[in-house]
C-alpha cells in the first residue's frame, strides 16, 4: 500500500487507527491486509487531505454524511479568507520595507490593515457623527460627505495601505476633528439663516482654475489678475443690498471661504481616492488661499 500510494507506512497505520481506513483483513500474525477497494479509499483520503480537509471532514465524506462538493464550497470560503489575510500581510510587509518602519508603527499598520470593511466604515461613521453631533446642518450635504467609505482591496498596493493608515490616524486626530467641527458650525449657521452654504457653486471651477493659473505663474494676489478675480467673486457672491466693492463685505466673503479651506480636509479626500482607486484629486487649497488673499487686498 505504501509503495502503490507513495504514503509512508506510518501514515497508513494512523489512518487505520483513526478508522478512516479499516483493514480488509489481517494475517494470523496481525499484519493488516488491504484490497483494491481499500487502495481506492486511501487514494481518496490522500486527495482530500492534500486539498486541506481535516480528518473529521474526510470521515464525513467517507461515511456519506456530506458531499465533497459541499465541503469544497466551505473550504473555498475559508481559503479565500486566508488568501485575503495573506495579501494584507504582504502589503503590510511591503509598506514596512518602503517606510523602514519601526516596531510600534508595524504593530499599528498590522492592526489597521487587519480591519474589515465594516470596521473601517464604522470608524468613518463615528468621525462624521462626532463632528456634526447637535448641529443643524443640511442633511443631504452631510449624507453625501459621510457616504464615502474606505474599501481596501484584498491585494492592496503599499500606497493604498499607507493611505488607509494615514486616513485612520487623521480622523482620530483631535485637532483635525476640531477643524471639521468648526466647518460644521459655520455650515450650520449659514444653513439655519437660510443662506446658501456654498454660493455660486457653478462658478467655483472657473475661479479655482484662474487662481491656480495665476499661482503657477508666480503672480501676487494684488496683481491685475488677482484684482479681476476678486471683483468677479465679490460681484457674484453679493446679494441684495450688498456692495461687492466694500472692503468689509469682501473680508466677510474671504472669511467664509477660509473656514472651509483646510489642507487636512483636502487630504482626507485625496486619501479616500487613493484607497478606493478613484484617481488622483489635485491639490487646490493653495489656489483657494491665493483667492482669499486677493479678496482681502
Amino acid at each position: 500500500m505504501s509503495r502503490r500510494t507513495g504514503l509512508p507506512v506510518k501514515t497508513i497505520r494512523f489512518y487505520s487507527d483513526e478508522d478512516l481506513l479499516p483493514p480488509t483483513d489481517r494475517t494470523s500474525s496481525g499484519y493488516r491486509l488491504y484490497d483494491v477497494t481499500a487502495l481506492a479509499r486511501l487514494e481518496l483520503i490522500k486527495t482530500l487531505r492534500e486539498l486541506g480537509l481535516g480528518l473529521a471532514d474526510v470521515s464525513a465524506v467517507l461515511a456519506r454524511e456530506t458531499s465533497v462538493s459541499r465541503l469544497a464550497h466551505r473550504h473555498i470560503d475559508a481559503l479565500d479568507e486566508q488568501i485575503r489575510r495573506l495579501r494584507l500581510r504582504r502589503a503590510v510587509l511591503r509598506a514596512v520595507v518602503k517606510r523602514e518602519s519601526e516596531l510600534e508603527e508595524v504593530k499599528l499598520m498590522n492592526k489597521l490593515a487587519s480591519m474589515s470593511d465594516d470596521e473601517r466604515a464604522r470608524l468613518v461613521d463615528e468621525f462624521w457623527q462626532e463632528v456634526t453631533d447637535g448641529l443643524e446642518v443640511d442633511p443631504e450635504f452631510y449624507a453625501r460627505m459621510s457616504s464615502a467609505k474606505p474599501h481596501l482591496p484584498d491585494d492592496p498596493s503599499p500606497e493604498q495601505l499607507e493611505a488607509w493608515i494615514e486616513l485612520a490616524e487623521l480622523i482620530q486626530d483631535a485637532d483635525f476633528r476640531a477643524a471639521i467641527r468648526r466647518m460644521g458650525e459655520s455650515h450650520a449657521d449659514t444653513w439655519t439663516a437660510g443662506e446658501e452654504v456654498i454660493p455660486a457653486q457653478e462658478a467655483w471651477a472657473d475661479w479655482s482654475e484662474r487662481a491656480q493659473t495665476a499661482l503657477d505663474a508666480g503672480l501676487a494676489p494684488d496683481s491685475a489678475e488677482g484684482r479681476a478675480l476678486a471683483d468677479d467673486v465679490a460681484r457674484t457672491w453679493a446679494g441684495e443690498g450688498q456692495d461687492p466693492a466694500d472692503r468689509t463685505f469682501r473680508a466677510f466673503v474671504a472669511d467664509r471661504i477660509a473656514v472651509g479651506t483646510d489642507h487636512r480636509a483636502e487630504r482626507y479626500w485625496q486619501l479616500m481616492a487613493t484607497i478606493n482607486g478613484w484617481g488622483a484629486i489635485p491639490t487646490r487649497v493653495p489656489a483657494v488661499e491665493w483667492l482669499t488673499a486677493a479678496l482681502r487686498v
